[in-house]
């Protein structure tokens, strides 16, 4: 079986990002009207760049870039060399859109085959694909990746969840790629059918929202799988597939020939000490339609220090632990979603599942979390479960909220990401 994943020392990984950098600044500078005026208006000379030193003199790429250059922003390339696009959502009603050449199409496949080499699958695999296709790049990179690797790909999209029972239990899918949502649903509905003795599922890639060590196990205990991995990436960075989750599970693994990760304070936009978490910021490395030069993604992570233990000599950063725009102001406090999951994490009795509800009544910021009880719990229990979870927030998030205990499945259930927090504030 072909292989995908390069074994690349340290020494070379650096040749390889200084030369790409390079490249990419040259091509985005020579070729894109948008970036050679950001890169003349922050008085760079794209031929003085010559080693990674030299990032830092780099001005960032945003969001608001994405929106300043609709439709086609960032294009680095003539647009009869765009043969597709793909967007993700945007704040202002305008989606994000990003195209690709047929190089950067190839890049994507390799990518993502090099996530399921990763995860340790062979050509005998079958993979469920219940992510969206269309504008949404998560299925059909999934898909590209299947084919180039050389398994079966078998792409049902999102949502329609009596098909999917059906092609696990009639096709012996082996692999499925979902969101973390849609994994906990869909292992909710074998256990509800009965399913579990007729369906074959070995592992589960997820990832495009954060997720819980609660639902995590939820969803592999009731899909009976060996294991799972957390999946990376966004449609600025070709798609899904930039870094994965590896056996060892120490972190995700990032092709680092392909993209430079920073870590960065997101207020002072300095490099954070090693092993601190911070935003994530992208340079890609030979990305030809859209290449990003310092793109802020928002995402927070720290990067994993050594060797890990699987052999893959590829660098890792951790698994994301929320965005730098996610984050709740509640009565001065600074909350992130992750940090009231962590504390939920640790009571046994209650599910995977909770939902947040910020009101403002005469100036007075509440919060409402309604929490799940774990399958088989006692409801005598719910006003004491209540006032511990709340007891814990107000120590380690130092926060205080009305907790609620409802019934197993009485939450809204998601085939995409969930919605976790309701403002109503505003």
């Amino acid at each position: 079986m072909q292989r995908f994943i390069p074994n690349y020392t340290e020494d070379e990984i650096v040749r390889i990002q200084e030369n790409g950098l390079r490249w990419t600044v040259l091509h985005a500078f020579s070729r894109s009207p948008q970036y050679r005026k950001k890169l003349q208006d922050a008085g760079v000379d794209p031929t003085a760049i010559t080693s990674l030193d030299d990032l830092s003199s780099l001005p960032f790429t945003t969001t608001d870039d994405l929106r300043e250059g609709y439709p086609l922003p960032l294009l680095s390339v003539p647009e009869n060399d765009v043969v597709r696009i793909h967007a993700s959502s945007g704040t202002t009603g305008k989606r994000k859109i990003l195209t690709y050449t047929q190089r950067d199409v190839d890049t994507f496949a390799l990518q993502m085959a090099r996530c399921f080499e990763l995860a340790g699958m062979t050509q005998q695999d079958r993979v469920q694909i219940a992510v969206g296709y269309g504008l949404w790049t998560a299925g059909a990179g999934f898909q590209l990746g299947c084919e180039a690797f050389g398994a079966l790909a078998v792409p049902v999209g999102a949502g329609n969840l009596d098909i999917h029972l059906q092609m696990l239990a009639d096709l012996g899918s082996t692999c499925l790629c979902s969101t973390a949502s849609m994994a906990y649903l869909m292992g909710e509905e074998v256990q509800r059918n009965g399913l579990a003795d007729k369906i074959r599922l070995k592992s589960i890639i997820f990832g495009a929202e954060g997720h819980s060590n609660k639902m995590r196990k939820a969803f592999e205990r009731n899909l009976g799988v060996e294991d799972s991995f957390d999946i990376g990436g966004m449609t600025e960075t070709y798609g899904p597939g930039s870094s994965l989750e590896c056996r060892a599970h120490t972190g995700l693994h990032y092709w680092a020939d392909l993209f430079i990760i920073e870590i960065l304070d997101p207020d002072t936009l300095r490099p954070v000490a090693p092993g601190e978490v911070g935003e994530m910021v992208v340079t890609t490395l030979s990305k030809e339609a859209s290449p990003l030069i310092r793109y802020r993604t928002r995402d927070l992570t720290r990067l994993v220090p050594g060797l890990c233990p699987c052999g893959c000599t590829m660098p890792r950063h951790d698994h994301l632990v929320g965005r730098s725009d996610d984050m709740i102001i509640f009565r001065g406090v600074n909350i992130y979603p992750g940090q009231i999951a962590a504390v939920l994490n640790q009571f046994a009795d209650i599910g995977a599942e909770y939902h947040i509800e910020l009101t403002r009544d005469k100036g007075r910021d509440s919060m409402a979390l309604k929490v799940e009880r774990a399958v088989g719990a006692s409801a005598d229990d719910d006003a004491d479960l209540a006032a511990k979870i709340a007891k814990r927030l107000r120590e380690n998030v130092l926060v205080s909220a009305l907790v609620t205990i409802v019934n197993p499945l009485e939450l809204p259930r998601s085939f995409g990401k969930s919605r976790r927090v309701t403002d109503r504030r505003v």
